[in-house]
This record gives structure tokens, sequence and C-alpha cells, in this order.
């Protein structure tokens, strides 16, 4: 005899999974020929499967206190493809709350114009012609950076990845970057299909056909000759940090701005996107997305200083180990960083402090850090001890912070977890830059202690990817108002 609610369980969830299919189609076809973005409570719907669909509404339950049904958006979605839209955000999860309280007043289809009516304009770029990327170096954060370009390249009106700088250290190489971009040890696989154009010199990824040029410095590539011109060029090397040597790059044909993936020296801007992205200006030309770190502690530590003050703070990170490291112990140049990285922790230093401090002037001389190397190969955990400016409670804390992570001008940038059993791995691949542990935060008065975790290799390549599409002019307008 079959059991009625086990039945009635199973029956709501196919209901559930048919229409989350429908809505994959819908959702690719706004992107791909309206440079239109959908998400649930800024989780992008984009590439997403049914079952991904179905976890992005189930999430909106933390704004909402309930679950939100795809019973509700789906008629959203149809009627948002019945428009004649211009390339924006639209936020499904948004929409859907908001209709609950209009659905009395007035129809589906008139709503949803009357929220998007300043995206119901017609399609037109956000550009006359795409905009020219190009990764200089192609490690870690390189690969990545190519990985989420080519995801986002919509219909190609945005931009395009045109070529990976490299110097060169072996014939056949073309085939050893390509597979090293197809496969992943901690992200995984690349979302797609790769070929190699040997003639081309390229790698076509998802139909992006990336060249790999040769260069043994900034200045020696000549970029027009492949039709590149007025690029961003993405530094992924570290090799220099100053404006001397990152102006090299400028001295090539075809790079009109740069953005280094490191800490920047001197008066190069370090910019930690959503908190001080007015030093962004339009006549600057080198620009420095910051460290992991830095990007992972200040938009908590902005938070916390906008609501509470703060008065002094230190920041120790348990840093996952890095490229540059020893798997065995043998020399390296800096102390304590030759020993075997598998099998130690180590102790070394970091800048975190000085970086937090250009990016939030008002706590300069008010932070200390240190570092920690730990035998993992991705996502780090900051801890944060601050000294508050008043005194406050843990839920006071933590109910600003989950405020924070699901609707302000931070959310792109932290995100909250209550969770009594998550573990370092179960942020590979979060888009955020920093996840406050809830569970861990201690408050004593003025006292308190934050713990966040950060995945230090791709959270922090979106902060980056979020800096070009900035610089390139391709932030688009968030919907509903």
């Amino acid at each position: 005899m079959n059991d009625p609610k086990v039945e009635a369980y199973f029956g709501d969830w196919k209901k559930r999974e048919e229409i989350a299919e429908s809505m994959v189609p819908l959702i690719g076809k706004l992107y791909r020929d309206r440079g239109v973005i959908t998400t649930i409570y800024g989780r992008s719907l984009v590439h997403n499967s049914a079952i991904d669909i179905l976890k992005a509404h189930r999430f909106a339950r933390h704004i909402l206190g309930g679950e939100l049904s795809v019973f509700s958006s789906f008629p959203l979605l149809q009627a948002i493809c019945s428009l004649d839209l211009s390339p924006s955000r639209i936020d499904l999860g948004k929409l859907a709350t908001r209709y609950q309280g209009h659905r009395a007043e007035v129809g589906t289809d008139a709503f949803v114009r009357q929220e998007l009516a300043g995206a119901n304009t017609g399609k037109k770029a956000l550009r006359d012609k795409p905009q020219d990327v190009v990764l200089y170096g192609f490690g870690r954060i390189g690969r990545l950076l190519a990985r989420i370009l080519v995801e986002r390249s919509g219909g190609g009106e945005k931009w395009r990845l045109r070529a990976v700088v490299v110097q060169k250290k072996m014939e056949g190489e073309l085939i050893k970057r390509a597979s090293l971009l197809r496969r992943d040890s901690v992200h995984g696989p690349f979302k797609g299909t790769l070929v190699v154009d040997e003639e081309e010199h390229a790698i076509v990824a998802n139909g992006n056909m990336i060249r790999l040029l040769y260069a043994e410095g900034p200045e020696q590539a000549d970029y027009c000759a492949f039709g590149i011109d007025e690029a961003i060029l993405v530094d992924n090397t570290g090799a220099w940090r100053d404006r001397r040597g990152l102006g090299r790059h400028l001295a090539a044909r075809g790079i009109a701005k740069v953005i280094l993936t490191a800490p920047g020296k001197g008066d190069i801007p370090n910019i930690v996107y959503g908190v001080n992205n007015e030093a962004i200006s339009v006549g600057e030309t080198i620009f420095s997305a910051g460290s992991c770190t830095t990007n992972a502690i200040v938009p908590v530590l902005k938070a916390m200083h906008d609501r509470f003050g703060i008065e002094y703070g230190h920041i120790e990170t348990c840093h996952s180990y890095t490229n540059d490291q020893n798997l065995v112990d043998n020399f390296h140049k800096k102390t304590r960083r030759g020993r075997s990285a598998p099998l130690n922790m180590v102790m070394t230093e970091t800048g975190a402090a000085s970086a937090a401090a250009k990016a939030l002037p008002e706590l300069a001389g008010k932070l200390t850090a240190n570092a920690i190397r730990v035998p993992t190969p991705n996502v780090s955990l900051a801890i944060l001890g601050l000294t508050l400016g008043r005194e406050s409670e843990v839920e006071e804390v933590n109910e600003y912070l989950r405020g924070i992570s699901l609707d302000s001008s931070l959310q792109n940038q932290i995100d909250y977890t209550s969770s009594p059993e998550v573990v370092s791995s179960d942020f590979v691949g979060s888009l955020k830059t920093g996840i406050v542990d809830a569970l861990a935060t201690i408050v004593h008065g003025k006292h308190c202690t934050l713990y966040v975790w950060y995945d230090n290799e791709f959270g922090y390549s979106w902060q980056v990817v979020r800096i070009l599409r900035h610089i390139a002019g391709l932030e688009l307008p968030a919907f509903p108002r």
C-alpha cells in the first residue's frame, strides 16, 4: 500500500522539477539574446541546471522566512520574456515577493511591465563593440578568470577574451595549457567544450577563440597584429607591482588599461570592489585588485565599522598553501616557506592589514595581521579579533551581518552561514569574497571575534571580474528598483 505522504512529496517534487526544466531555456534565451541576467536574491540563474534553479529558490527562505516556489516565479519569467528588454539584471526572487502583495490589484503581465518599465526599452548594446580582454599569465587565477570570462560572454556583445600571454616553456605547450584549463583538481572540469586550433595557436572555449601568445616582457607583445585594440589587460603574474613596471604593458600596442591581481605599490589604486569603487576613475590606467585576503576581510570590516565602529583589530589568516611554496623541504628565498607545504602549518607574513587600510583609510593604524599557511589546496579562513566602539551581543552582530549578506550594497561580497556542519571544502566555488560563520561568532561587551571563510581563488577571481566590468562600462542596471 502506498504511503500518501510519500507520494505527495515525490509528486510535488516532480512538478517543481518540470517547471524548473521549462525555465532553463527561457533564462538562457534572455541571457544570450538580450543580455539579461536573471537572479534569485542575488544568486544567478544563468547556465544553471533545473536542480540549481530549485536550490536558488530554496535559498530564498533565508530572506522570506518561507520557501519561494517556482509556481510563483515561472509565470513572472514568462511575462519577462514577452518584453523588449535592454541588458539588465532582474531579480526574479524580489519580483515574485513584491508581486505577492499586488496579486489582487493587477495581473502578472501588467505587473511585470510596470516593474521593468526602465528596462523595457528595446535591445541595445552597452558598448559599440565588445571589450577586448587579455590575460598576462595563465596560472591559478588566470585560468579561473578565463573560465569566468568565457562563461559570462553572453551573446558576445559584452567582452571577448582575446589572448593569453605566457613565456614559452616547451614545444606542444598549447595542448598542455588547454588541458590545464579543461581539468582542475580543485574546481572540477571546464563547463563546456574546448578545442585547440593549432593553425591559429589558439584555444577555442565555448566558441571563444583565445590566442596563446609568447612574450619575454610586457612591452614585447603586439596585440594590434591580432586585431586586439583598446584592451584591458589583467596581469596575473605579480612580477610587477608598481606604476613603472605595470606601465610597461601600456607600451604594448593594443593595451589601454591594466588590472593587477596582487596588492599594488605606491599610488596605484587598490580596489576592493563594493567598498571603494569610487577610486576607479576614468583617467586612471592602472588598477590593483588587492589580495584575496584583503577582499575577504575588508567588506566585513567596513560593515562592522559602519554599524559599531572599530577601535582596534587583529586579523589572523589560516591560508591554504600556494604555488610559491615547496612540496618538499627545499631552498626558498623567504623564511619558513621552504618547508613542505602539504606537511606543515607555516607561519608567514601578510600585508592584509596595510592593504585593508588602503581601502578603508579610517582604519589606518588600527589593524595588525599575521598568516599561517595550512595544508589545504584552497579555501582559507580569516579570524577577525575586533575591539568595537560600543558594546554588543552575538545576536545583534549576527543578525546585522545576515541582513548585509542578503540585501545591501555588499551582498555580492559578504555571505553568511549558520550551519553547524560546514567545513572549508563546502565553500569551494563561492562567488562571494567572504562567508561569515555565524555559529563561531564571539561577542563579549566591546570585544568581537568573527570567523570568515573565503575561496581564495574563485571568490577573488570574481572580484577581479567585477572591477573589469566596471572599467569597461558593463555594469547592468538592476530591477526591480
